[in-house]
């Protein structure tokens, strides 16, 4: 069995406005012994949000679970209040399996003039699971701007396609070097904050047929949970940032070809560490 959580850790601050990452960890090591860890809103080196301490908490949530490799996708990269600093905001994950390959995606932020937006991403790793390759990604979409939304699920939709197509298409490779063979398989997690509500049109186009022979994605909860209801992942605790109150907005996806590997899937609704709820899901694989 393989474990992945995921969460919008709102940069360590819980509903009691305290910034606390040591919390968070053990909220996680609570929910299980996850083999990965795909977090959202995790900075480097910016005081304005962790009141005042400029922490690196990439490197703070490495040293809290020392064994798994951390990787992260900066959607933020700024100059640093000192010389040759970075100030960093983006998707952190950390895996104990062993990380095949990692890549990075800016997504599209199309203009908008009608909503404040800023530059968003996605993080990509391929792991060595006991059943072979798999890829997991986790991303946080745009908030304030569904077009923006739209054109970063089309992205995440074309990268699955990209995939597909160049399996079933491979290139002539050499043994060693950059152009070596590596594996980048169709299987895929798709998980994060999407900003989006179950059966809207964000979440309808991320699960519409691709058109191409690459998986399209399903939504993991109805594999699990059939027509339950998407567990709130978001306004339980904090009713100032989300007077609409409990809602999901997260979501575990997962591709066709593992529609039958999706064997367990839980949200958190008692932590108050965050805004958000945390999520793990289970797969047989």
């Amino acid at each position: 069995m393989t474990t992945i959580l995921a969460w919008n850790i709102q940069c360590g601050r819980g509903v009691d406005g305290v910034v606390d990452l040591g919390r968070i960890a053990a909220v996680i090591r609570r929910l299980g012994d996850a083999d990965v860890i795909c977090l959202q809103e995790v900075a480097q080196r910016m005081p304005e949000l962790d009141d005042g301490a400029g922490a690196d908490q990439v490197a703070d949530l490495a040293a809290l679970f020392p064994e798994h490799e951390p990787l992260f996708g900066p959607a933020l990269d700024l100059p640093g209040r000192s010389r040759g600093s970075r100030a960093r905001f983006g998707n952190l994950i950390l895996s104990r399996l062993p990380v095949l390959q990692a890549f990075r995606h800016f997504l599209p932020q199309p203009a908008d003039p009608e909503a404040l937006h800023m530059p968003r991403q996605a993080t990509e790793v391929v792991l060595a699971a006991a059943s072979g390759p798999l890829r997991v990604i986790t991303t946080h979409l745009e908030y304030h701007s569904e077009i923006q939304r739209l054109a970063q699920v089309e992205r995440l939709r074309e990268l699955q396609r990209e995939v597909a197509e160049n399996a079933r298409r491979p290139p002539p490779r050499p043994r060693t070097g950059p152009y070596a063979d590596r594996p980048r398989p169709t299987r895929c997690v798709l998980c994060g904050d999407l900003n989006s509500r179950p059966g809207d049109a964000v979440h309808r186009r991320l699960l519409a047929p691709s058109g191409a022979e690459a998986p399209a994605f399903l939504d993991a909860w109805p594999l699990v949970h059939g027509s339950r209801p998407h567990a709130p992942t978001c306004g339980i605790h904090d009713r100032r940032q989300w007077p609409e109150g409990p809602h999901c907005r997260d979501f575990f996806l997962v591709s066709a070809d593992l529609a039958t590997a999706a064997a367990g899937f839980r949200v958190d609704g008692e932590t108050a560490a965050s805004d958000h709820q945390p999520l793990l899901l289970e797969l047989r694989i």
